[in-house]
C-alpha cells in the first residue's frame, strides 16, 4: 500500500491525541484512583472470606469450650473418691484409671483449645486491619475519582477538537490503510508510519536491498520485528 501526505498528517494529529491520553494515563490522579478501585473490587471478597473464616473459628471455639466444661465436671465426679471406696464404691484401680484419663483428655482439649483462641484473636486482628485499609481505600477512591475526572475533563474540548480533524482527513485515507492503523494503535505502536533510516526500520531491523525495492513509489512494508508501517522518504 502506498503512504500517503494524508496518513502521516493523520498520524501527526493522532500523537498529539496520544500525548494528552499518556499525560492522563500516567497522572498521579489515575494512578490513586486505579489503586484504590482494583483494591476495592478485591476487598469485598477477601472480607466475606475472612468473616467467614472467623465465624468457623468461632464455633470451633464454643466446641472446644463445651468439651473443657462437660470434661471438667466428669473429673468433679471423682472429687470424693475416698468416700466412695470406704462405702464400698469398687475398685480404686479402675477409679484412678478412668480419672486419669479424664485429666488427660481436659489437657489436651484445653491446649487445643489455647491455640484456638490464639487463630482467633489473630484472624479477628487481620481483619479489623484489613477493614481499616478498606475503609482509607474507599475515601482514597472517592477522592481521586474526583480528581481524575476533572482531569480528563479539562482535556475534553481539546480531545473533541482533536478528533473532529482526524475525522476530517480520515476520508482523505483509504478506509482499508486506515483500519490498520487503528488495529495497531490499539497494540499501543506508535509512532505507526516511520521512515527508513538508511536500511533501517526505527526500531533497529535491517532491510535488505531486496525489500526496499518494495518501498519505491511510496509503497509501505511492515517491519517484521516490530510491526510499524516503514516507508522510504
Amino acid at each position: 500500500m502506498p503512504v500517503s501526505n494524508e496518513l502521516l498528517e493523520y498520524q501527526k494529529v493522532d500523537g498529539e491525541l496520544r500525548k494528552i491520553e499518556q499525560e492522563i494515563a500516567t497522572s498521579e490522579e489515575r494512578k490513586k484512583y486505579m489503586q484504590a478501585r482494583k483494591f476495592i473490587e478485591a476487598a469485598r471478597e477477601k472480607l466475606e472470606t475472612q468473616e467467614k473464616h472467623a465465624e468457623e473459628l468461632r464455633a470451633l471455639r464454643d466446641d472446644l469450650t463445651r468439651r473443657v466444661d462437660e470434661t471438667a465436671k466428669a473429673i468433679d465426679e471423682y472429687a470424693d473418691l475416698d468416700e466412695m471406696l470406704e462405702e464400698g464404691g469398687g475398685d480404686i484401680a479402675f477409679y484412678k484409671k478412668n480419672a486419669q484419663a479424664l485429666l488427660e483428655k481436659l489437657r489436651a482439649v484445653k491446649s487445643e483449645l489455647a491455640r484456638l483462641i490464639s487463630e482467633v484473636n489473630a484472624a479477628t486482628e487481620e481483619y479489623q486491619k484489613f477493614k481499616k485499609q478498606t475503609i482509607a481505600m474507599q475515601k482514597q477512591y472517592r477522592e481521586y475519582k474526583e480528581k481524575f475526572e476533572n482531569l480528563r475533563d479539562s482535556h475534553a474540548e481539546e480531545v473533541k477538537e482533536i478528533n473532529a480533524r482526524l475525522a476530517e482527513i480520515a476520508k482523505k485515507i483509504d478506509p482499508r490503510i486506515l483500519e490498520r492503523y487503528q488495529q495497531k494503535r490499539k497494540e499501543r505502536i506508535f509512532p505507526i508510519v516511520v521512515p527508513l533510516n538508511g536500511d533501517f526500520c526505527i526500531c533497529g531491523r535491517d532491510f535488505p536491498l531486496a525489500q526496499q525495492g518494495s518501498l519505491a513509489g511510496g509503497g509501505i512494508v511492515e517491519c517484521e520485528n516490530c510491526r510499524r508501517f516503514v516507508y522510504k522518504p
